[in-house]
């Protein structure tokens, strides 16, 4: 068989390497697919509400009972935390420790970045008016107002609203207590109304609009179904939920009915003073 010797490659016929396709590199997974732009992902934010190692006691006798024992919690903003346990457990007491209202013998307590544990009482008085919103187990609303002076109440007690002053203020009081009372689903007539003429369910109601009233970062709620069946119990852990996202605020509920947890993003336990 005849064969044609092999010729010399032309240079001119030689592909520039210049020229030649690049290989094929994987895809960043932090790169863009529309603008190739570098997107990586934003860092979680920072807690609203942060207990960390957390031990308080209380004088029983000649010795002291551990009312919590070593508690850690973050709560982030928009985020709803539910501590289920049993009567004794110590849910009271790591509310009132998140709420400043008793000092830890041991730990930090940190509300909206500030660290609580230098604070003197009247700056820990401040926080609590302008950071925290209180939930009371009982509405415990003054039985001579209506919902809606209710909440103007507790404007003028907190100095008014953004430095704003006469008539300015009380305007810019009753549109935002109608704006709150609105959000917790009472209309222009119940907002009317004194606490005797209101369902136990829309007294709540009330109760969380007051405690939103001052723009809280932190939102504690304590046992607020205990005086409600369990159709409006649900109904009023629903609006926690929704208004936890609408406000922005790190919320924690203490309750002893798990049935009425599942609107939580976590549901963590009380025992003995520890939590689970």
């Amino acid at each position: 068989m005849n064969t044609t010797p092999d010729l010399p490659l032309d240079p001119a016929l030689s592909p520039d390497p210049a020229l030649s396709p690049a290989p094929a590199r994987p895809l960043d997974p932090a790169l863009s697919p529309e603008s190739g732009l570098r997107t990586d992902p934003a860092p979680p934010p920072e807690p609203a509400l942060s207990l960390n190692s957390v031990t308080l006691t209380y004088p029983d006798g000649d010795r002291r009972l551990t009312a919590l024992d070593a508690v850690s919690l973050d709560v982030a903003p928009g985020e709803l935390v539910a501590v289920a346990g049993p009567s004794g457990s110590g849910k009271s007491s790591l509310l009132a420790v998140a709420a400043t209202l008793l000092r830890p013998d041991e730990g930090r307590v940190t509300v909206a970045g500030q660290d609580t544990g230098p604070m003197s009482a009247r700056a820990l008085t401040s926080l609590r008016r302008e950071r925290i919103g209180i939930v009371f187990q009982q509405a415990n609303l003054l039985p001579s107002l209506t919902a809606e002076e209710q909440l103007l109440a507790v404007a003028h007690l907190r100095g008014g609203i953004g430095g704003l002053r006469g008539r300015s203020v009380r305007a810019a009081a009753r549109e935002r207590a109608a704006e709150l009372l609105e959000s917790v689903g009472l209309d222009a007539a119940k907002r009317r109304r004194r606490p005797h003429q209101l369902s136990g369910g829309e007294r709540q109601r009330v109760n969380i609009a007051r405690a939103l009233s001052g723009g809280p970062s932190v939102l504690l709620v304590d046992e607020p179904t205990s005086a409600l069946d369990h159709e409006r119990g649900e109904r009023v852990v629903e609006l926690l939920a929704a208004v936890t996202r609408a406000h922005g605020t790190a919320t924690v509920l203490v309750t002893h009915d798990r049935a009425l947890l599942g609107r939580a993003d976590r549901v963590l336990t009380m025992a003995d003073g520890r939590l689970r």
